[in-house]
């Protein structure tokens, strides 16, 4: 009699699915997505730019800063309008006004002109981003409303030249999937705060995709609401965020475990003719610690036009000393 042995071979598992403790880990996982989403959607909206009451360009997404009607969105999105209407989560419109972009930053601040309560996020600190963070992203691609996709924060203090030549400093790259429609809409933290404006994706290429950090955004808007435009000290470099080494921090006494590295100077710039290099590592701006590309934006504001400023660079483990004098920063066209 032919004998058919069902037992498994000692060196070969029982495949009876994955164990109970992956399953409860993505369990876990996806109710955390969820919760986020539930936080966080309610004040994420559709925007379209009106002219005249009628539809006029294209469509984007928002996200409602604070309950009284601010809308935080993309410049690009606005595209130089002054209406726009908005859709909520419930699907209600809502008439909203410009009251200032910044095109250097691609980000544009509206309100919502009827009085009512809106669900609303809370911008988070860019700065506590660590690469390999989960995050995810909220927004109506490509006139699907409210689509979620999630992924992980790939690298922190990007540069990002915009539409208009510009660089955009201070970008947050993720994995988390963009399309169009999507610009404007926030990218997410696991505690349900907002850490960056979606703004970009490179065409042709996937997973990568770019969001302004909120630090970033909390400057502008700051501006935006005082001035209904964004003053700034200009020096000419870009840069982005990399950690000091620590045998520096502690033969100088610095305080930084991150600064400010300059990849890129502009030819007859302040900063190149005070003699600023790449591969310079901002660490103090006057007598403020800088620990990253968002701390220089924020640090050269209005106030430092036309003055002297001395910055502290580590330049191939020394300490240097340059003294620049910002001038103002010309308006994006």
């Amino acid at each position: 009699m032919l004998h058919i042995d069902r037992s498994v071979p000692d060196n070969q598992a029982a495949d009876n699915g994955p164990p109970s403790e992956a399953i409860a880990l993505l369990d876990a996982l996806s109710s955390g997505i969820a919760a986020v989403v539930d936080r966080v959607g309610p004040a994420v909206v559709r925007v379209e730019t009106v002219r005249n009451g009628r539809r006029s360009g294209g469509i984007g997404s928002g996200v409602v800063i604070s309950p009284d009607g601010l809308v935080l969105t993309n410049s690009h999105v606005i595209q130089g309008h002054h209406e726009a209407r908005l859709t909520d989560s419930e699907g209600r419109l809502l008439e909203a006004r410009l009251i200032g972009e910044d095109r250097d930053t691609d980000l544009a601040l509206l309100r919502v002109t009827a009085a009512r309560r809106l669900a609303s996020a809370m911008l988070g600190d860019s700065k506590l981003l660590r690469r390999g963070q989960l995050v995810v992203a909220i927004g109506n691609p490509l006139g699907f409303e409210f689509t979620v996709t999630s992924g992980v924060i790939s690298a922190l203090g990007r540069s990002l030249r915009a539409s208009n030549g510009r660089l955009i400093d201070d970008v947050v790259q993720t994995d988390a999937a963009l399309n169009p429609g999507n610009s404007g809409g926030p990218l997410v933290s696991t505690r349900g705060e907002v850490v960056g404006i979606n703004t970009a994706v490179i065409a042709g290429a996937q997973g990568i995709c770019f969001a302004v950090a909120s630090n970033t955004a909390k400057f502008v808007l700051g501006e935006l609401i005082r001035h209904s435009r964004v003053r700034r000290a200009y020096i000419g470099v870009s840069a982005q965020t990399v950690p000091v080494p620590r045998r520096y921090a502690q033969e100088f006494g610095l305080e930084n475990k991150l600064g400010a590295l300059l990849i890129g100077i502009e030819p007859h710039s302040p900063a190149a003719a005070a003699g600023f290099a790449t591969q310079d590592i901002v660490v103090k701006l006057g007598e403020e610690t800088v620990t990253g590309v968002d701390d220089l934006v924020r640090l050269l504001d209005g106030s430092r036009v036309d003055q002297k400023v001395d910055v502290t660079v580590l330049r191939f483990g020394r300490l240097v000393q340059l003294t620049v004098r910002p001038i103002e920063r010309r308006a994006a066209a």
